[in-house]
């Protein structure tokens, strides 16, 4: 082998190795950033996973009581408003984590007419951290799946099959119509109960597929419930204190538990 072949074979060997781990550096929210990367990241518009980034970061400083988390506190509330849905979502949750402030109070007040239902959701979950129960109708919707219909009639021209687990946004159906194919995409992460067949006629408005929310959103919906709940949220609730194969026992336990509270508080 010549010198030539064996440096290209080291390089190329080094750069197989060298780009995943650069890749993961990039899109990793745990590696810790400095202030100084915080000021930037927060204001990179051109790359909104630097701002989630930060925001993760700024969030961990506030649950270790760091006092100088509240510097970022304006921007907090600043990017409340921010286009991009997964910024707000996240922005949510933190401000969650610091419920002396009545800034982050009122902002997430807003978020719950946010027209996304994961903002919706980690706002209604943050308020409870406050004391508020503002949010408890978002909660109850935690625990629904969600119903896809079909925006014009067509031909499903492909589907999910029951049981495949989908992210949010990530494509249920594909219909065909007008000579194009419309994609279907869920409005959240968690697993297809229903999609329609392949070749079947669909009328515009009617039900094509149905997504069951995660284990993590239900659990985090009954947690919150246990503390806000009230006796008409118990429909949606008692259904998740039965054994399924898609749920893990912990689930099951904590619907019952979030039944037991509210039926307590009712009594009370």
């Amino acid at each position: 082998m010549s010198t030539r072949t064996r440096i290209l074979f080291f390089v190329t060997a080094w750069a197989i190795v060298l780009m995943p781990f650069l890749f993961w550096r990039s899109t990793w929210f745990g590696r810790r950033l400095s202030d100084a990367e915080l000021n930037q990241y927060l204001h990179d518009t051109q790359k909104p996973r630097h701002i989630q980034h930060a925001l993760v970061q700024i969030g961990e400083r506030i649950s270790s009581r760091d006092p100088q988390a509240s510097r970022w506190y304006p921007e907090l509330v600043r990017l409340s408003s921010y286009p991009v849905e997964e910024i707000r979502a996240t922005d949510a949750w933190v401000m969650g984590q610091d419920v002396s402030r009545p800034e982050f109070h009122q902002a997430l007040l807003h978020l719950l007419n946010d027209p996304s239902g994961n903002v919706r959701g980690n706002a209604a979950l943050a308020l409870v951290r406050f004391g508020d129960a503002s949010g408890r109708p978002q909660l109850v919707e935690m625990l629904k799946p969600a119903t896809l219909a079909a925006p014009e009639a067509g031909t499903i021209v492909d589907g999910a099959k029951p049981g495949t687990a989908v992210r949010q946004g990530g494509t249920v159906s594909k219909l065909a119509s007008n000579g194009r194919i419309v994609e279907i995409r869920s409005p959240l992460t968690g697993r297809v109960a229903f999609a329609a067949a392949r070749g079947a006629q669909v009328a515009a408005g009617s039900e094509i597929a149905r997504v069951e929310p995660s284990t993590e959103q239900v659990w985090e919906a009954l947690r919150a419930l246990f503390v806000v709940g009230q006796l008409d949220d118990l429909s949606a609730v008692r259904p998740y204190e039965r054994s399924t194969p898609e749920m893990p026992e912990r689930v099951r336990e904590q619907a019952a538990a979030t039944e037991h509270a509210i039926l307590q508080r009712a009594a009370q």
